[in-house]
């Protein structure tokens, strides 16, 4: 199967993602097997949440419009035009893939197929559906991706190289299993923002987008925040208060009273708004429903710690105070182009012998 056919597949599928909308899902005639497909896949969103309580409509269909936004002609033929995908000899990459967020790990899953290597894949107990029924889709577009598409539930065998995701715990044990494979290694990352107090109303209700979104639980998702001696929250507070619902989901709202009592039991001081904390602490990683928060003197300062802790953190969030910093409101729609880490995952996939 030659690069421009794999493509095609991959716009394929975004078109048949691309009917999907919460409240809104309108099938498209041109769209092909949709008579298989459609039916079957709506009523797999509506049961995601039976099968991760966390996978909630309203965010299995924006991870879904994502990835229709992304799996355009324009992005793949951008994404792939800086790789030599000539000489590829085929092998079968395995993935041990995370389940925090709605298919989390279908840019791997893309990476390798279009690389030009097989893939066997082990799925999160936390979602194990979705993932397996585009992959079905895809098969249906083109048959012959049926013998480079495997998923299993046992143990991994006969790969050349693997791909995992998981927390710093798993990733040691994930070190020493796959120690005479290629591999990569993915472990627990956060993302970071960063105020100066000049931010408009409408940017700070972005950033509001890049701490809730998934409920926080992404590697994107903004749980740490730095701004400036002497700040004040009240306009932050102000126009997140539009995010205030995510309070009403059960999950969310145990999160947030248990995660609140620890930190008063433990007399820290909190500022709260009802649905969300946030603390004066020195770590990126916060917990659900709360996020951190820590002074600067200078940039200068905040530069030279991201630089220092580049290994924990995902993304950046600003703007345009500090290098290398994204938009706010972005975190959680990346391009193909942006890997996780900042590992590419094509590259290392063409360099499997």
């Amino acid at each position: 199967m030659d690069l421009e056919t794999k493509k095609n597949v991959f716009v394929t599928l975004g078109r048949f993602l691309n009917q999907f909308n919460e409240g809104n899902s309108t099938k498209d005639s041109s769209v092909l097997h949709n008579d298989l497909f459609f039916d079957n896949f709506e009523q797999l969103i509506q049961l995601s949440q039976s099968h991760n309580g966390w996978y909630t409509p309203e965010q299995v269909y924006f991870s879904i419009q994502s990835w229709a936004k992304a799996l355009t002609a324009e992005n793949l033929n951008q994404w792939t035009s800086s790789y030599d995908f000539t000489s590829t000899e085929s092998k079968t990459i395995a993935l041990i893939l995370a389940g925090n967020i709605p298919l989390v790990g279908f840019h791997d899953f893309i990476s390798v197929l279009i690389s030009g290597h097989n893939v066997l894949v082990k799925t999160s107990s936390d979602d194990q559906h979705l993932l397996p029924f585009l992959a079905q889709y895809l098969i249906a577009i083109e048959p012959e991706l049926a013998s480079k598409i495997t998923f299993i539930d046992g143990k991994l065998e006969n790969f050349d190289a693997v791909i995992a995701t998981g927390s710093n715990n798993t990733a040691r044990y994930f070190e020493y299993y796959f120690k005479d494979k290629p591999s990569i290694i993915r472990k627990n990352r956060n993302s970071i923002a960063v105020l100066n107090g000049k931010e408009t109303k409408e940017q700070l209700i972005a950033l509001g987008e890049d701490i809730f979104r998934y409920f926080g639980l992404g590697c994107r998702n903004v749980s740490k925040i730095f701004v400036p001696k002497g700040y004040s929250f009240d306009a932050f507070f102000e126009a997140i208060f539009e995010y205030q619902d995510v309070i009403h989901y059960e999950k969310y709202a145990n999160n947030y009273d248990y995660n609140k009592a620890v930190f008063l039991m433990s007399n820290y001081k909190l500022l709260d708004n009802g649905f969300l904390t946030l603390k004066e602490d020195s770590s990126h990683a916060s917990p659900i429903s709360s996020v951190f928060y820590e002074y600067y003197d200078e940039l200068a300062d905040v530069e030279k710690r991201i630089a220092t802790e580049s290994d924990k953190i995902q993304c950046v969030v600003s703007a345009n105070l500090v290098k290398n910093s994204i938009p706010f409101g972005q975190t959680q729609r990346p391009q193909l182009w942006d890997y996780a880490d900042n590992v590419d995952t094509i590259s290392f996939s063409l360099t499997i012998k």
